[in-house]
């Protein structure tokens, strides 16, 4: 990808986060193991006001929120990130996909093995965005 196609990806992906609301649980903000749990879950009261869509009450998770194909799950550099928990995983990536990817080491992965990711992603090319141990 080009410098000028990576920048409109951003600026698109700046546009879309500006736009989009938060969507918080009813009522995250009233009790402390609802705010914890930081998961969207559909009111369904019959006089909830947000399942009614009314002015004030936080917005209901919609379809048109979604964002464009072409900008879904890119990382914020606008390289499509995947997702590395071993070795061979960072090995089947192709030659030419290699410039368009960043990876992403998965959490649950050790300092030894996660060291070794790196390293052999450096040999590869290949850029990772949580790299530091």
């Amino acid at each position: 990808m080009t410098n000028k196609e990576l920048k409109e990806i951003r600026d698109k992906k700046i546009k879309y986060n500006r736009i989009l609301p938060e969507f918080h649980r009813y009522n995250w903000d009233r009790y402390f193991k609802l705010e914890r749990q930081d998961k969207w879950r559909h009111p369904r009261g019959i006089d909830n006001k947000t399942r009614l869509g009314l002015r004030g009450y936080p917005k209901l998770v919609k379809i048109g929120y979604r964002k464009p194909k072409n900008i879904r799950n890119l990382h914020s550099s606008g390289l499509l990130q995947l997702r590395i928990s071993t070795l061979r995983d960072l090995e089947r990536i192709d030659n030419e996909l290699k410039s368009k990817v960043i990876v992403t080491i998965d959490g649950r992965i050790g300092l030894k093995k996660k060291m070794e990711i790196i390293n052999k992603a450096k040999e590869l090319g290949i850029e990772v965005t949580n790299g530091e141990y």
